[in-house]
């Protein structure tokens, strides 16, 4: 089974790679609500090089000498999507950094396929110790520019935080081991919902997506663009879970916690944990209405994306 994600979606399926997932899911839910940053006096928000190296520390703690679990899992083989900059993103700095994503926008508001000349997708896919060769990518890459690299011990961290680092908010992680050199950045801006060519084997002809939301948008960069939110041939075999809007709205504020919560709440760490909390909470009301669709499924439930 081939588990695909990028950003926070590549740090889940990293930890459904771990031994004893369950357990590993919930530290997870738990460490990621009680992030804080202690702000010095007159500073109202994280910089990105403070952003980065509490990140860095918090997945060294979670995934530091567990990397073997992760990679050489019995079932899962995992690939991690990252976007590697070209032209002026090809280093960050003050200046070229806003002009490069500034461009970037601009090339993809045209055609998303000329993003490539801005952003590469670079895949880093396991490598089960022992085996010497990593998977195959289980879609196609004809939409624009990517690379495959093998995923070692010796990078997994390095690319599961670059996979996560959202420009502006994060610095990029540059220097790669075994990668192309240059600067690697949030797999979401190349592939943010996973809108991808996909080729599932015969055996098991299905993509499941646990999602957000009902559309699948190809990239960050497109979320401007509704007309590229709908569905297309290459989500033929894509089942997407997704909760509905009248229940998102039930929630605290009426949407999904997401990273704004950290400007609302400021350092008000309690405040923005109870609300965290209380649509996690709400959360295992989606996951029991699966479990027992799965014991009875009824396919009048299921709709075309």
């Amino acid at each position: 089974m081939h588990l695909v994600g990028a950003s926070i979606g590549a740090w889940r399926m990293a930890t459904a790679c771990l031994n004893d997932p369950r357990a590993a899911f919930e530290r997870l839910e738990r460490d990621y609500i009680a992030q804080h940053y202690e702000l010095p006096p007159g500073q109202k928000r994280a910089t990105a090089n403070q952003v980065s190296e509490r990140f860095g520390d918090n997945l060294r703690l979670f995934y530091g000498g567990r990397e073997n679990e992760v990679l050489g899992h019995h079932r899962y083989r995992l690939h991690i999507v990252t976007s590697r900059g070209r032209l002026l993103l090809h280093r960050d700095g003050s200046l070229r950094t806003p002009l490069g994503y500034l461009s970037a926008y601009a090339v993809n508001a045209v055609h998303r396929k000329a993003l490539g000349a801005w952003l590469e997708r670079v895949v880093f896919s396991s490598v089960p110790p022992g085996s010497g060769a990593m998977s195959e990518l289980p879609f196609a890459t004809l939409d624009y520019r990517t690379r495959q690299v093998a995923m070692l011990s010796d990078n997994f961290l390095d690319a599961l935080q670059a996979s996560c680092s959202i420009p502006f908010m994060l610095r990029p992680v540059r220097s790669i081991a075994g990668a192309p050199p240059g600067t690697y950045w949030d797999g979401g801006l190349t592939d943010y919902h996973m809108h991808l060519q996909y080729q599932p084997p015969a055996t098991s002809p299905l993509v499941l997506y646990p999602h957000f939301q009902r559309a699948v948008v190809p990239g960050w960069l497109d979320k401007a663009w509704t007309g590229r939110h709908r569905s297309s041939p290459a989500l033929d075999a894509m089942l997407v879970l997704a909760p509905d809007p009248d229940w998102v709205r039930a929630l605290p504020n009426g949407k999904l916690p997401d990273r704004n919560d950290f400007t609302r709440y400021g350092q008000n760490l309690a405040a923005r944990m109870q609300v965290w909390n209380a649509a996690t909470s709400a959360a295992q009301q989606l996951a029991d209405e699966f479990a027992l669709w799965l014991e009875k499924p009824d396919l009048s439930r299921v709709d075309p994306l």
